[in-house]
């Protein structure tokens, strides 16, 4: 009985776990504060494109998660719905097709922003502001 009960209590919890839900940047410098306030302490500033991760959305303000794991709050109006990725290791070769032995059509150094295009199983189809695109290994990048 003791099993069923705690098995229905992770069914329940993992359903009731909300999506990660990952926004970018929209402006050239978005102040980040460490209260939902213009009055609030700034923190730090993030740069267009930059994805975060919701956390706890209010009317006007966003309390928000970066690359870094840091909490802060932005307000609404500095964020997009467009989805960008962050490129988390040192260099990461964008290739062709989702396939590692693919050829490279560009690299992107670390804290690169990418435009998420869209999910291809363990790879993720981006595009460069340039205008390049490709696939690149889910593992890495940051704000899936």
């Amino acid at each position: 009985m003791l099993r069923w009960l705690i098995g229905m209590m992770l069914l329940v919890a993992s359903m009731a776990a909300p999506a990660l839900e990952f926004r970018a940047v929209a402006v050239d410098a978005a102040v980040l504060y460490d209260a939902p306030s213009l009055q609030a302490q700034k923190r730090f500033i993030l740069s267009r494109y930059y994805p975060v991760e919701i956390i706890v959305a209010l009317d006007k303000w966003v309390k928000v998660r970066d690359a870094t794991g840091a909490l802060a709050w932005v307000e609404s109006a500095q964020l997009s719905t467009q989805r960008t990725v962050l490129v988390s290791v040192p260099e990461a070769g964008i290739h062709s097709q989702p396939d590692a032995a693919a050829p490279v059509v560009f690299s992107a150094e670390r804290d690169v922003a990418l435009e998420l295009v869209e999910m291809a199983g363990p790879w993720v189809k981006v595009k460069h502001r340039d205008g390049q695109s490709g696939f690149i290994s889910a593992k890495d990048v940051w704000g899936i």
